[in-house]
């Protein structure tokens, strides 16, 4: 066996130079993670064995290249390989390779960031059903993992091919750890996050969400019908689905909504939050009696599944401000209505408010070490926090204090989002990220060729 001086005598320059880059990059992490737990610069004792991966290599990792066969040109030079066995030396090849790639994909997705496909239209026109969003984890900063043992690239379920199932081990769960960031969620920002109410999940209804059907159809049917219902699973909160809305309510902040506009406060004066340009809600337009054509909606920039012809010249459908300035605009339009709240369903908490989807509130957004008297008319508010978020007792009479962060999430198009308006508030634990930039766009009722990807979409800034 080799000394410890013959090894270092034959490591080449290009060893030290891979050991210091990966040293470094090693160290810079373990501070990263050590900034606000020391016990975590502990993972220091690992240096030593990244360093000698690329110089002694008293681990031999890679053990299995004993196996290689020899190429002609070694053969005809007359050397041989006692361990040779081309079959043992390919399967171990592609080992490693698999599970070098789902190493890095696993590092990469859960502290650097992450790919999201955007499902829904509740951000359009923002952001287009079909965006494909990098989605940045440092700039709130990565947030440890619940369940480390999971399968890359899963959110939470096998595809169908493979089986099925879960893709992630229920143990072990390690408690909630967010690395440093540079900033927190504002309002303007547009975020990714795991839904709150999807802790506890139908699988075969999961649009509305499971507190939602609980309240409509009463517990026991819910659980008994699974024919109707499904399996009823539950999910840890880095399992749960990824939802992406806007920040409209920061913790500290009190949040009102009146006839469509949203209005905060922290401290002061209300104030009303500015309209982003691709906000959009619901109207009915009426013609004379001709037919707006597919060309001219497409033209206009109504998506086609938000389309509906009642026929008798009467449509629905969203708009943006600019959209219905330009509508109004065709001669043939003689009546552009804003859709009623009036069958848009109850809001949160459910049942216990007379506030509607248009007006709402005035409420409280809870930040990180409030101290708040609980009454008889905000207990149902904050009811789920103490009893889905922070696991301790709520009582009216007594004083609550909110172990986290929380934020008030509401989507672009908002007559077509399931938001905080329906399940309430964001906890600082469920942030998963901000959208950075959009990397494809796809227009899935467009031909290949005529438009199916928007060019015009990819490389655009997805955040504010």
């Amino acid at each position: 066996m080799k000394t410890f001086n013959e090894r270092i005598h034959e490591v080449k320059t290009k060893g030290w130079i891979s050991a210091g880059f990966w040293g470094v990059l090693y160290v810079v992490f373990i501070a990263w993670v050590a900034w606000d737990d020391p016990r975590s610069w502990g993972w220091m004792v690992l240096l030593p064995v990244v360093v000698d991966a690329f110089t002694t290599k008293y681990i031999n990792w890679s053990w299995w290249r004993k196996f290689r066969p020899l190429t002609k040109e070694e053969k005809d030079q007359g050397l041989t390989n006692p361990h040779e066995n081309e079959t043992l030396y390919k399967i171990c090849s592609w080992v490693d390779a698999i599970v070098f790639a789902l190493v890095a994909v696993y590092f990469i997705n859960v502290f650097i960031f992450q790919n999201y496909q955007i499902p829904s239209s509740s951000l359009e026109k923002s952001l287009k059903v079909g965006d494909f969003l990098f989605v940045s984890k440092m700039g709130y900063g990565a947030r440890v993992p619940n369940t480390p043992l999971s399968m890359p690239l899963m959110q939470h379920t096998w595809p169908k091919i493979l089986g099925g199932g879960k893709s992630y081990f229920n143990h072990p769960q390690w408690d909630y750890k967010r690395l440093r960031g540079w900033d927190k969620p504002t309002k303007g920002d547009i975020v990714v996050f795991n839904f709150p109410t999807g802790d506890t999940v139908c699988l075969k209804v999961q649009n509305p969400d499971y507190y939602t059907l609980k309240y409509y159809y009463g517990e026991d049917v819910v659980r008994s019908r699974e024919d109707v219902f499904g399996e009823i699973v539950v999910r840890p909160v880095d399992r749960r689905e990824n939802y992406v809305k806007r920040c409209v309510g920061e913790p500290g902040d009190s949040l009102k909504i009146v006839n469509n506009v949203v209005f905060t406060r922290n401290g002061g004066d209300w104030e009303q939050e500015p309209d982003h340009e691709g906000m959009q809600f619901n109207y009915y337009v009426r013609t004379d009696g001709t037919m707006l054509t597919k060309s001219y909606l497409d033209k206009l920039g109504v998506s086609h599944d938000d389309r509906k012809n009642f026929g008798d010249g009467i449509y629905y459908f969203p708009l943006t401000e600019a959209m219905k300035n330009e509508l109004a605009k065709n001669d043939h339009v003689t009546d552009i209505a804003i859709e009623s709240d009036s069958l848009a369903g109850e809001v949160y908490p459910l049942g216990h408010n007379n506030w509607s989807r248009d007006n709402y509130g005035p409420i409280y957004v809870p930040a990180k070490g409030d101290k708040i008297m609980i009454t008889a008319d905000n207990y149902w508010i904050y009811k789920r926090i103490a009893d889905a978020y922070e696991f301790k007792p709520m009582h009216i009479g007594e004083e609550y204090t909110f172990e986290m962060d929380y934020y008030w999430m509401q989507g672009d198009n908002r007559h077509n989002s399931a938001d905080s308006r329906y399940w309430g508030f964001v906890p600082e634990d469920h942030i998963v990220g901000r959208p950075v930039f959009i990397w494809l766009s796809i227009e899935k009722d467009n031909p290949w060729f005529h438009g199916h990807i928007r060019w015009n979409r990819i490389g655009k800034k997805a955040a504010r």
